[in-house]
């Protein structure tokens, strides 16, 4: 199929490219990689009369540690250019885990960490990644800008927070705390498929290697992602055995509530989340131990 007519607008400036939101509002869809965007048009579930290409503000598309407390990427910043930067894999193991897991080595040429988060997929990687790690969005419009928990972005399928003039320009991480692993883990159909059931977790050990805290996030599993770190919390201040963990992994497939799909049935998620949650806190403790 074929889209929808549209205008086709390249924003020279940030300035330009929120002025054309502004005045286009809902009509108008920002442009970055489109590995989204575009076979939504192509089969007309979205029909933008206005596409506004931003690939040229390269002032938004940069990986910035220079803070040793917060890590911050810009909105256009391509899964390849993660993907090839040793030292943000190092800083934020979610995303050395889940990258590689997004589709395929041709949309993450060109698909943006930006263009992700604002289409919302409440089976895509990286929005359960940004609320485990308790990600800061910074968004931006021609009035002014503003900042938003990432687990207040997501607010149902497809849908985020943003007001029809705004854009997503920076999200900002607060660097992993000492004694602390990661782990992201999913299960598909077939590699670079959308996750039947996926999880981010991040565990934190106090000095006498008893949890301290505990992130657990899953995407696939609901409307949005779904913060189940409170059904973990039987782990805290216990040591992580097999046992702790697989009690706290029982808590969460009682916790989660997936609709089911035509590929594999509520049950079979809700078991897939146990089996992931154990997998993942083992394997984000494991991690701690080695770096030690």
């Amino acid at each position: 199929m074929k889209p929808a007519p549209f205008k086709y607008i390249v924003a020279s400036s940030l300035a330009e490219a929120l002025a054309l939101k502004a005045r286009y509002g809902e009509e108008a869809r920002f442009l970055a990689g489109g590995q989204s965007l575009i076979p939504a048009m192509n089969f007309r579930l979205a029909r933008p009369t206005v596409l506004i290409d931003i690939n040229g503000l390269t002032e938004l598309a940069s990986i910035d540690r220079s803070n040793a407390q917060t890590i911050r990427l810009g909105a256009l910043t391509r899964y390849r250019v993660m993907e090839k930067d040793a030292g943000f894999l190092g800083a934020c193991q979610l995303f050395a885990d889940a990258l590689p897991q997004i589709a395929h080595p041709q949309i993450r040429n060109r698909g943006t960490i930006g263009g992700n988060l604002c289409h919302a997929d409440p089976a895509s990687e990286l929005p359960a990644v940004v609320v485990a790690m308790q990600a800061r969005m910074r968004i931006k419009s021609s009035r002014g800008e503003r900042e938003l928990a990432a687990a207040d972005f997501f607010v149902a399928p497809l849908t985020t927070d943003l007001a029809a003039e705004e854009m997503l320009a920076e999200i900002a991480f607060p660097a992993q705390s000492p004694r602390s692993g990661a782990s992201f883990m999913e299960v598909a159909r077939r590699r670079g498929d959308f996750a039947l059931a996926g999880v981010a977790a991040i565990v934190s050990l106090d000095e006498e290697d008893r949890c301290s805290g505990v992130r657990l996030v899953f995407c696939g599993v609901g409307e949005t992602p779904i913060d189940a770190s409170t059904s973990a919390s039987s782990l805290i201040g216990q040591r992580c055995t097999d046992k702790t963990i697989a009690a706290a992994a029982a808590d969460v497939r009682r916790m989660v509530a997936p609709a089911g799909n035509i590929h594999a049935s509520a049950e079979y998620q809700r078991h897939i989340a146990e089996i992931l949650t154990r997998r993942a806190i083992a394997t984000a403790c494991d991690r701690i131990a080695h770096a030690a």
